[in-house]
């Protein structure tokens, strides 16, 4: 006898605002390079820094399904997730990212950590913008980086489009709407399933402020000490020319 279904809360709100957040802010920082808008492509990174570093703290005390060690195998789980899909076999149902979906999320969270600190230290084609780290470095250097950080960004693109592929594999092949439970935050799943445990609303409001300190300090030059805080911005690499 199949199990009876039953409405699971799979994602908790921070979770899926981060993900949107994500998806808003791509574009948005593409766009606002495309067409010249630095101060806004800088304001945007540091929101996209601030961003990964709430993600990565959530996925450390978070809810169930947001935790790193509630969804992240090993490669031998992997590899046996992949055999499965390939062979059609039926699985016992995944609560929260599957052995592959923890790949994809670890990966991007990566290279857009990446992304973000190459921004930091980059300077543009004529030295004139740059970021908010790149008084550290020497103007070779941030040349250098700015083609670095064009590159990356360039891979989290083909990465988005794997991304988008897959879910038209699992709405398709699968029949796994993997989109409408990241908005409502809830799914059917089998009762004989364990509902995950969702963590407090407030425990993510001390992270809220941890993340955002941080990107306020990344954004101010990340000074070291009072008197740095309150000295003049650090000047661009690009007066050493």
């Amino acid at each position: 006898m199949s199990d009876g279904m039953r409405r699971t809360k799979l994602w908790d709100l921070p979770v899926r605002l981060t993900h949107w957040s994500f998806v808003a802010l791509l574009p948005a920082l593409w766009g606002s390079a495309e067409f010249g808008k630095i101060d806004l492509h800088k304001t945007l990174g540091l929101v996209m820094a601030g961003l990964v570093v709430f993600r990565v703290l959530w996925g450390l005390i978070g809810s169930q399904t947001a935790r790193f060690t509630q969804f992240v195998k090993g490669p031998s789980k992997v590899i046996a997730y992949m055999h499965g899909l390939r062979s059609g076999k039926e699985s016992e149902p995944v609560v929260g990212h599957n052995p592959m979906g923890a790949v994809s999320v670890v990966l991007l969270l990566g290279l857009l950590a990446a992304q973000v600190a190459i921004g930091l230290f980059t300077q543009d084609v004529d030295g004139v913008e740059s970021g908010p780290l790149n008084y550290m470095v020497s103007y070779e250097t941030a040349d250098a980086l700015r083609e670095w950080h064009e590159l990356v960004f360039n891979v989290i693109l083909a990465f988005v489009v794997l991304h988008l592929a897959a879910i038209l594999f699992y709405a398709i092949k699968k029949k796994d709407r993997l989109v409408p439970p990241m908005i409502t935050g809830s799914k059917d799943l089998p009762e004989s399933v364990p509902a995950p445990k969702m963590a407090p609303l407030w425990r993510a409001l001390p992270l809220i402020i941890i993340a955002a300190a941080f990107s306020w300090w990344l954004g101010k030059g990340a000074p070291t000490s009072l008197e740095q805080l309150n000295a003049p911005p650090p000047p661009d690499a690009s007066e050493y020319m």
